[in-house]
């Protein structure tokens, strides 16, 4: 069994100050996908890097910005970081680690909630990815894109999908994006599991007490090819932990 946990920390030094070490003691994932580091690799904690895992970062040019991150216990055969795409590997948004059986991806697309620029040159990143996840469909070992995909599929996903419909996170087009990128031969794993269960969320704002009140967005991902699926069989939002405005998304896979 393997345990793997995606988790936007919204910050990696904030997170680790409100308990980011007692979450890994607890949860004890095998690998951890990390998304908003906010750091560079030199900032990380002595505590996270005395945790005992391999440790695989890429940071944004940018300080204080973006980053993603794969903690593993397991060592990969290889690490690439970044997709080719200049402005997005500048950000820090995509890193990918090969394992014997798999090969795991850790995810942070760009927010539109700023403005029409952010917002453009987030359907460019999407455009490109949903590329990249088509070319690894063909290939023959099992695909996981773990992360802050910052999109609510459905209106269970999200908890005003009225109030929300011309939001960011929650237009029309992005929600299509989300459908085109699963006919291409991956499966929401959370969803999957949990058909049916309403008020599930992995991130909620800052404001109006929005997570005591469960006013919340299921943006955060496992995206697996259907062979990884199969392998799947329990997944939960860690919601209980407050170390950031999102909670961890934890998948176990069965395997070897």
């Amino acid at each position: 069994m393997l345990k793997i946990s995606s988790y936007n920390v919204n910050g990696i030094r904030a997170a680790h100050r409100k308990g980011f070490t007692d979450w890994v003691a607890e949860s004890n994932p095998d690998i951890i996908c990390i998304q908003e580091l906010r750091a560079t690799e030199e900032q990380i904690p002595r505590e996270i890097k005395d945790l005992g895992y391999h440790e695989f970062y890429h940071d944004a040019e940018k300080k204080g910005y973006s980053g993603v991150a794969i903690l593993s216990r397991i060592e990969p055969q290889k690490i690439v970081r970044g997709m080719g795409v200049e402005w997005v590997d500048n950000e820090g948004r995509i890193i990918m680690a090969e394992y014997d059986k798999f090969r795991l991806f850790s995810v942070y697309a760009p927010s539109g909630t700023t403005g029409d620029v952010r917002q453009d040159m987030k359907m460019s990143f999407l455009d490109d990815f949903i590329r990249l996840g088509q070319d690894l469909v063909a290939d023959e070992k099992p695909t996981l894109f773990c992360g802050d995909i910052n999109i609510c599929h459905k209106a269970i996903d999200i908890h005003n999908p009225k109030r929300n419909k011309n939001t960011s996170g929650f237009l029309p087009e992005e929600r299509e994006w989300v459908s085109s990128f699963l006919d291409k031969g991956y499966r929401d794993v959370f969803r999957e599991l949990h058909p049916d269960k309403t008020d599930l969320y992995s991130w909620w704002s800052y404001r109006a007490a929005s997570k005591e009140r469960n006013k919340g967005w299921r943006i955060d991902y496992h995206l697996a090819t259907d062979d990884l699926m199969a392998k799947a069989n329990h997944a939960e939002i860690e919601r209980k932990w407050d170390l950031s405005d999102h909670a961890p998304v934890s998948v176990s896979y069965n395997i070897d």
